[in-house]
């Protein structure tokens, strides 16, 4: 397959960017979407000239390091599919492709696309912990957990942070981000002691940190390559609600 793609390249945050072409040649359709990327960057070395800049890692759609907008979609639009599971198949040979980074005031562009995620540390850092000591592993099945609040905590566990809810979110919120992870822990008997504490200071540190509000549009839990459903952001309004109200009471 010959590909030509637009992508975006930018030296740093405070620099200009701007959609470079390029023709990708010997495309395999098995190829992962970032393996395409690794032969253009060999094309490119080949020539001399810097390769483009992207995140990733595992490269199994575990650890949320990758993500890019390709055409437009955050990790090109498939359902549960990180940009690392994409494959070529998924296109065809002469496809133009274009691919951006994330676009969020509080993800600023470091270089080509690759964003600056540590706003969604300093959400986890502020609040996404427990304070009960709970030693070693205890045997399973020793502290009941109803089954519907178990499922529903793993659920939201499968968060892995990759930022594609705030990309798709026309208005660049994390609430979907930011309620996973209040949920996780919230649906616990461990998580109950800081429950309050936590929402009123994760949802604090997301609104300093530049996200926007959510409006209910729904495209974050679309974009989420874990699919995480919109009922957490209910679960986390009204933790919120109940964690505001002066003497009010955890609501399950």
């Amino acid at each position: 397959m010959k590909i030509t793609i637009n992508v975006w390249r930018q030296k740093g945050a405070q620099a200009s960017g701007r959609l470079v072409k390029y023709q990708v040649d010997h495309v395999s359709p098995d190829m992962s979407f970032l393996e395409m990327l690794d032969i253009l960057n060999q094309q490119l070395i080949s020539k001399n000239e810097e390769p483009v800049a992207f995140d990733h890692d595992c490269r199994e759609g575990i650890c949320g390091s990758c993500g890019v907008m390709i055409n437009g979609l955050a990790h090109g639009g498939q359902l549960a599919t990180t940009t690392c599971q994409l494959h070529m198949r998924s296109f065809k040979d002469g496809d133009e492709i274009t691919v951006e980074p994330w676009r969020a005031k509080a993800f600023p562009v470091i270089k080509d696309l690759v964003v600056d995620r540590g706003a969604f540390d300093k959400i986890i850092q502020s609040g996404g912990y427990i304070s009960a000591g709970t030693g070693s592993a205890p045997d399973a099945n020793s502290t009941p957990i109803a089954k519907e609040n178990a499922d529903l905590s793993f659920d939201a566990a499968q968060c892995i942070g990759c930022g594609a809810c705030v990309a798709a979110c026309p208005n660049a919120s994390a609430m979907l981000f930011t309620s996973a992870k209040i949920a996780h822990l919230g649906l616990l008997p461990q998580g109950q002691p800081e429950r309050k504490s936590r929402v009123l200071n994760m949802v604090a540190t997301m609104d300093a940190a530049g996200f926007g509000g959510c409006t209910n549009i729904g495209e974050c839990s679309a974009a989420c390559p874990k699919e995480i459903g919109l009922h957490f952001i209910g679960r986390l309004n009204r933790d919120l609600l109940s964690a505001t109200i002066a003497g009010g009471s955890s609501v399950d």
